[in-house]
């Protein structure tokens, strides 16, 4: 039987993406070079022009594939049931471990526009949005979670639950006296499931 070939990356151009997530997180856009980041990825600077076009180009790759598994998981069966909301809390706190700063640079971009990207942020995140109301739209319709719920609000529930550990990372850990480690993150993850599973689900008048 005929099997479709397993896509491979191009090292070439994943050195460059993590290169760039590397310099962008570390220093400015305006300060961070296409020079420095190929030199960074042992690449010819020309294949920053092959792959991306340009620099703003590779920012916003960047940016799309450091969040890609997150839209993905709006596309899969994650959310079909309101159990899944923990999977994607836990998988939020998972991708963003990997990368602390990257909530930063979220924020710095949209709140207080600091550098390129506001417009395919925007784009990305308005994506989310409608991909996450049509998985309200199924649990509502499952009768899984009340019916006058405001997809908005659940997904401004969710974004303050996910996003704000992250943010304040250091700030935690300094009162904390201790790392936010995996263990600590998957309880997290697992209270905030349990919280918005409460949240979601129908009341008695309903």
């Amino acid at each position: 039987m005929f099997s479709a070939p397993e896509f491979t990356p191009d090292p070439v151009r994943e050195r460059l993406l993590k290169a760039a997530l590397d310099s962008f997180l570390s220093d400015e856009y305006h300060k961070v070079t296409t020079r420095l980041i190929a030199e960074k990825a042992d690449a010819n600077i020309s294949m920053i022009r092959y792959y991306f076009g340009n620099k703003e180009g590779l920012y916003e790759e960047m940016i799309r594939d450091t969040l890609n598994p997150l839209l993905k998981a709006l596309d899969g069966q994650m959310l079909d049931s309101v159990n899944g909301f923990e999977d994607f809390f836990r998988l939020y706190y998972e991708t963003m471990s990997k990368y602390p700063e990257f909530p930063k640079l979220i924020l710095k971009i949209l709140a207080l526009n600091q550098g390129p990207g506001r417009r395919f942020i925007q784009q990305l995140l308005e994506r989310g949005r409608t991909r996450g109301a049509q998985k309200v739209q199924d649990l509502k319709s499952a009768g899984h979670v009340t019916a006058s719920l405001d997809p908005d609000i659940v997904r401004m529930a969710f974004v303050s639950l996910a996003m704000m550990p992250m943010l304040l990372k250091d700030v935690f850990e300094e009162q904390r006296g201790k790392a936010m480690d995996a263990a600590f993150l998957e309880e997290l993850a697992g209270f905030n499931g349990r919280l918005f599973f409460a949240g979601l689900m129908p009341t008695t008048t309903e």
